[in-house]
Protein backbone atom coordinates (compact mmCIF):
# COMPACT_ATOMS: atom_id res chain seq x y z
CA UNK A 1 0.00 0.00 0.00
CA UNK A 2 2.88 2.42 0.86
CA UNK A 3 4.46 1.58 -2.44
CA UNK A 4 1.35 2.08 -4.31
CA UNK A 5 1.12 5.57 -2.83
CA UNK A 6 4.19 6.94 -2.97
CA UNK A 7 4.13 5.65 -7.06
CA UNK A 8 1.01 8.06 -7.18
CA UNK A 9 2.79 10.67 -5.31
CA UNK A 10 5.57 10.09 -8.00
CA UNK A 11 2.99 10.78 -11.36
CA UNK A 12 1.46 13.52 -9.67
CA UNK A 13 4.68 15.31 -9.32
CA UNK A 14 5.88 14.57 -13.07
CA UNK A 15 2.34 15.46 -14.21
CA UNK A 16 3.17 18.85 -12.29
CA UNK A 17 6.17 19.50 -13.74
CA UNK A 18 4.67 19.01 -17.36
CA UNK A 19 2.03 21.01 -16.89
CA UNK A 20 4.84 23.85 -16.03
CA UNK A 21 6.75 23.37 -18.25
CA UNK A 22 4.20 23.47 -21.04
CA UNK A 23 3.41 26.83 -19.25
CA UNK A 24 7.26 27.94 -19.20
CA UNK A 25 7.49 27.05 -22.58
CA UNK A 26 6.08 30.54 -24.47
CA UNK A 27 7.95 32.76 -21.54
CA UNK A 28 10.95 30.98 -22.30
CA UNK A 29 10.18 31.37 -26.15
CA UNK A 30 9.52 34.48 -26.18
CA UNK A 31 12.84 35.25 -24.19
CA UNK A 32 15.17 33.23 -26.52
CA UNK A 33 13.61 35.25 -29.18
CA UNK A 34 14.43 39.00 -27.81
CA UNK A 35 17.95 38.29 -27.94
CA UNK A 36 18.27 36.90 -31.68
CA UNK A 37 19.45 38.76 -34.56
CA UNK A 38 17.15 39.62 -37.19
CA UNK A 39 18.11 36.95 -39.56
CA UNK A 40 17.95 34.16 -37.19
CA UNK A 41 15.05 31.62 -37.21
CA UNK A 42 12.08 32.66 -34.75
CA UNK A 43 9.67 29.57 -35.80
CA UNK A 44 9.78 25.57 -34.56
CA UNK A 45 12.39 24.21 -32.07
CA UNK A 46 15.11 25.23 -33.87
CA UNK A 47 14.61 29.00 -32.68
CA UNK A 48 15.20 27.65 -28.90
CA UNK A 49 18.89 27.91 -30.41
CA UNK A 50 20.89 31.05 -30.48
CA UNK A 51 23.10 31.41 -32.79
CA UNK A 52 24.40 35.13 -31.65
CA UNK A 53 23.28 36.55 -29.06
CA UNK A 54 22.47 40.23 -28.80
CA UNK A 55 20.71 42.86 -27.03
CA UNK A 56 19.97 45.25 -30.31
CA UNK A 57 16.77 44.17 -30.35
CA UNK A 58 16.50 46.41 -26.43
CA UNK A 59 18.53 48.78 -27.98
CA UNK A 60 16.03 49.38 -30.30
CA UNK A 61 13.09 49.08 -28.45
CA UNK A 62 14.51 52.00 -26.13
CA UNK A 63 14.41 54.02 -29.29
CA UNK A 64 11.13 53.58 -30.21
CA UNK A 65 9.16 54.03 -26.78
CA UNK A 66 10.47 56.16 -23.89
CA UNK A 67 10.80 52.87 -21.76
CA UNK A 68 12.20 55.00 -18.59
CA UNK A 69 9.39 56.80 -18.41
CA UNK A 70 7.24 54.57 -18.97
CA UNK A 71 8.12 51.81 -16.36
CA UNK A 72 8.40 54.68 -13.87
CA UNK A 73 4.69 55.21 -14.77
CA UNK A 74 3.81 51.61 -14.19
CA UNK A 75 5.62 51.72 -11.02
CA UNK A 76 4.26 54.58 -9.76
CA UNK A 77 0.69 52.96 -10.59
CA UNK A 78 1.32 49.94 -9.61
CA UNK A 79 2.43 50.77 -6.06
CA UNK A 80 0.33 53.75 -4.92
CA UNK A 81 -2.87 51.91 -6.12
CA UNK A 82 -1.66 48.43 -4.29
CA UNK A 83 -1.23 50.45 -1.15
CA UNK A 84 -3.87 52.57 -1.75
CA UNK A 85 -6.33 49.41 -2.28
CA UNK A 86 -5.37 47.18 0.79
CA UNK A 87 -5.48 50.13 3.33
CA UNK A 88 -9.11 51.81 2.36
CA UNK A 89 -10.09 47.96 1.27
CA UNK A 90 -9.33 46.66 4.53
CA UNK A 91 -10.54 50.02 6.25
CA UNK A 92 -14.09 49.30 4.83
CA UNK A 93 -13.97 45.64 5.25
CA UNK A 94 -13.01 45.76 9.33
CA UNK A 95 -15.93 49.00 9.16
CA UNK A 96 -18.67 46.26 7.70
CA UNK A 97 -17.20 43.32 9.85
CA UNK A 98 -17.10 45.00 13.52
CA UNK A 99 -19.44 48.26 13.56
CA UNK A 100 -22.93 48.07 14.03
CA UNK A 101 -24.54 51.00 12.13
CA UNK A 102 -28.17 51.48 10.60
CA UNK A 103 -28.13 49.97 7.11
CA UNK A 104 -24.84 48.40 7.19
CA UNK A 105 -26.06 45.12 5.42
CA UNK A 106 -27.88 46.65 2.76
CA UNK A 107 -24.96 48.83 2.23
CA UNK A 108 -22.83 45.80 2.39
CA UNK A 109 -25.05 43.35 -0.03
CA UNK A 110 -25.24 47.23 -2.47
CA UNK A 111 -21.14 47.08 -2.41
CA UNK A 112 -21.26 42.97 -3.28
CA UNK A 113 -23.82 43.77 -5.47
CA UNK A 114 -21.44 46.44 -7.76
CA UNK A 115 -19.35 43.15 -8.63
CA UNK A 116 -21.81 42.16 -11.19
CA UNK A 117 -21.61 45.48 -13.15
CA UNK A 118 -18.63 45.16 -15.71
CA UNK A 119 -16.23 47.64 -15.04
CA UNK A 120 -16.18 48.70 -18.28
CA UNK A 121 -19.83 49.79 -18.36
CA UNK A 122 -18.71 52.90 -15.57
CA UNK A 123 -15.83 53.86 -18.33
CA UNK A 124 -17.83 56.65 -20.46
CA UNK A 125 -18.79 58.12 -16.71
CA UNK A 126 -15.24 57.88 -14.80
CA UNK A 127 -13.65 59.26 -18.08
CA UNK A 128 -16.21 62.47 -18.03
CA UNK A 129 -15.36 62.92 -14.24
CA UNK A 130 -11.74 62.45 -14.32
CA UNK A 131 -11.95 64.74 -17.32
CA UNK A 132 -14.21 67.53 -14.69
CA UNK A 133 -11.49 66.97 -12.22
CA UNK A 134 -8.39 67.85 -14.51
CA UNK A 135 -7.26 64.55 -14.22
CA UNK A 136 -6.73 63.05 -18.00
CA UNK A 137 -3.17 62.45 -18.54
CA UNK A 138 -2.36 62.15 -14.54
CA UNK A 139 -1.34 58.99 -13.16
CA UNK A 140 -4.09 59.36 -10.34
CA UNK A 141 -6.82 59.18 -12.98
CA UNK A 142 -5.74 55.40 -12.28
CA UNK A 143 -5.29 55.46 -9.00
CA UNK A 144 -8.10 57.09 -7.52
CA UNK A 145 -11.12 55.28 -9.29
CA UNK A 146 -9.69 52.23 -8.01
CA UNK A 147 -8.75 53.16 -4.31
CA UNK A 148 -11.19 50.55 -2.74
CA UNK A 149 -12.72 47.47 -4.80
CA UNK A 150 -15.84 45.59 -3.81
CA UNK A 151 -13.79 42.48 -4.62
CA UNK A 152 -10.86 43.58 -1.72
CA UNK A 153 -13.37 44.84 0.64
CA UNK A 154 -15.63 41.71 0.47
CA UNK A 155 -12.56 39.44 0.70
CA UNK A 156 -10.67 41.32 3.09
CA UNK A 157 -14.54 42.04 5.02
CA UNK A 158 -14.62 38.07 5.38
CA UNK A 159 -10.86 37.50 7.10
CA UNK A 160 -11.27 40.30 9.66
CA UNK A 161 -14.52 39.24 10.47
CA UNK A 162 -12.84 35.85 12.08
CA UNK A 163 -11.00 37.67 14.29
CA UNK A 164 -12.24 37.37 17.67
CA UNK A 165 -14.39 40.13 18.79
CA UNK A 166 -12.71 40.08 22.82
CA UNK A 167 -9.35 41.21 21.43
CA UNK A 168 -11.20 44.52 19.99
CA UNK A 169 -13.12 44.66 23.36
CA UNK A 170 -9.92 44.37 25.30
CA UNK A 171 -8.45 46.99 23.90
CA UNK A 172 -11.27 49.40 23.63
CA UNK A 173 -11.19 48.86 27.61
CA UNK A 174 -7.63 49.67 27.44
CA UNK A 175 -8.37 52.41 26.49
CA UNK A 176 -6.92 52.00 22.64
CA UNK A 177 -8.68 54.56 19.94
CA UNK A 178 -10.66 52.58 16.89
CA UNK A 179 -7.87 53.32 14.44
CA UNK A 180 -5.32 52.59 16.69
CA UNK A 181 -6.94 49.15 17.21
CA UNK A 182 -6.90 48.54 13.57
CA UNK A 183 -3.87 49.51 12.72
CA UNK A 184 -2.00 47.50 15.98
CA UNK A 185 -4.21 44.84 16.11
CA UNK A 186 -6.37 43.92 12.88
CA UNK A 187 -3.78 44.22 10.42
CA UNK A 188 -0.90 42.22 12.32
CA UNK A 189 -3.24 39.11 12.55
CA UNK A 190 -5.00 39.75 8.99
CA UNK A 191 -1.17 39.80 7.23
CA UNK A 192 -1.94 36.74 5.17
CA UNK A 193 -4.92 38.02 3.53
CA UNK A 194 -3.63 41.44 2.55
CA UNK A 195 -0.35 39.46 1.19
CA UNK A 196 -2.83 37.39 -0.74
CA UNK A 197 -4.70 40.52 -1.68
CA UNK A 198 -1.88 42.87 -2.43
CA UNK A 199 -0.27 40.23 -4.55
CA UNK A 200 -3.71 39.59 -7.08
CA UNK A 201 -3.55 43.73 -6.94
CA UNK A 202 -0.17 44.36 -7.85
CA UNK A 203 -0.13 41.86 -11.37
CA UNK A 204 -3.81 43.30 -11.84
CA UNK A 205 -2.42 47.19 -11.63
CA UNK A 206 0.79 46.49 -13.62
CA UNK A 207 -0.91 44.24 -16.52
CA UNK A 208 -3.62 47.15 -16.85
CA UNK A 209 -4.31 48.18 -20.79
CA UNK A 210 -8.05 49.19 -20.68
CA UNK A 211 -7.94 52.03 -17.81
CA UNK A 212 -4.19 53.65 -18.91
CA UNK A 213 -5.21 53.53 -22.71
CA UNK A 214 -8.95 55.39 -21.80
CA UNK A 215 -7.23 58.02 -19.55
CA UNK A 216 -3.37 58.53 -20.79
CA UNK A 217 -3.13 59.79 -24.29
CA UNK A 218 0.22 61.09 -24.36
CA UNK A 219 3.41 58.68 -25.17
CA UNK A 220 5.61 59.71 -21.83
CA UNK A 221 2.18 59.37 -19.49
CA UNK A 222 1.84 56.15 -20.80
CA UNK A 223 2.39 53.16 -19.14
CA UNK A 224 4.45 50.32 -20.07
CA UNK A 225 1.62 47.91 -21.45
CA UNK A 226 -0.02 50.29 -23.38
CA UNK A 227 3.59 51.30 -24.76
CA UNK A 228 4.88 48.11 -25.54
CA UNK A 229 1.28 47.31 -27.32
CA UNK A 230 2.10 50.26 -29.65
CA UNK A 231 5.06 49.29 -31.19
CA UNK A 232 5.36 49.44 -35.14
CA UNK A 233 4.40 45.82 -35.87
CA UNK A 234 6.16 46.27 -39.56
CA UNK A 235 9.57 47.02 -40.89
CA UNK A 236 9.45 47.32 -44.60
CA UNK A 237 8.39 43.83 -45.36
CA UNK A 238 8.89 42.08 -42.29
CA UNK A 239 7.62 42.71 -38.55
CA UNK A 240 10.13 42.71 -36.01
CA UNK A 241 9.11 40.69 -34.10
CA UNK A 242 12.30 40.13 -32.12
CA UNK A 243 11.47 44.01 -31.06
CA UNK A 244 8.53 43.19 -30.39
CA UNK A 245 9.37 40.33 -28.33
CA UNK A 246 11.90 42.09 -26.05
CA UNK A 247 9.14 44.39 -25.32
CA UNK A 248 6.45 41.89 -24.09
CA UNK A 249 9.65 40.59 -22.12
CA UNK A 250 9.81 43.72 -20.29
CA UNK A 251 6.79 43.71 -19.75
CA UNK A 252 6.26 39.94 -18.46
CA UNK A 253 9.00 38.73 -16.58
CA UNK A 254 8.97 42.17 -14.19
CA UNK A 255 5.20 40.59 -13.14
CA UNK A 256 6.63 36.89 -12.91
CA UNK A 257 9.23 38.27 -10.11
CA UNK A 258 6.37 40.49 -8.39
CA UNK A 259 4.21 37.48 -8.14
CA UNK A 260 6.83 35.06 -7.10
CA UNK A 261 8.10 37.57 -4.65
CA UNK A 262 4.56 37.97 -2.96
CA UNK A 263 4.11 34.51 -2.74
CA UNK A 264 7.27 34.09 -0.77
CA UNK A 265 6.19 37.13 1.54
CA UNK A 266 2.55 35.41 2.21
CA UNK A 267 4.03 31.78 2.97
CA UNK A 268 6.39 33.60 5.14
CA UNK A 269 3.41 35.82 7.12
CA UNK A 270 1.10 32.74 7.46
CA UNK A 271 1.24 31.72 11.05
CA UNK A 272 1.60 35.94 11.59
CA UNK A 273 -1.94 36.27 12.52
CA UNK A 274 -2.48 33.53 14.61
CA UNK A 275 -4.49 33.68 17.76
CA UNK A 276 -4.01 31.78 20.80
CA UNK A 277 -7.69 30.20 21.67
Amino acid sequence: MGKLFDARRVLQHIFMVLVVLVCLFPILWMCIISLKTVGEKISGFNALIIQHPTLDNFKQLFNLIPVWSNLYNSVFTTVIGTLTTLFFCALAGFAFAKYRFPGRDVLFYFVVATMMISAEAGAIPLFVIMRKLNLINNLWSLIIPRIATAVGIFYLRQYIIEVPDELIDAARIDGCKDFSIFTRIVVPIIQPALAAWASLTIIARWNDFFWPLLFLNKTAKFTLMVSVSMLPISDGLATPWQVVLSGTTLVIVPSIIMYLCMQLFQKSENFAGAVKG
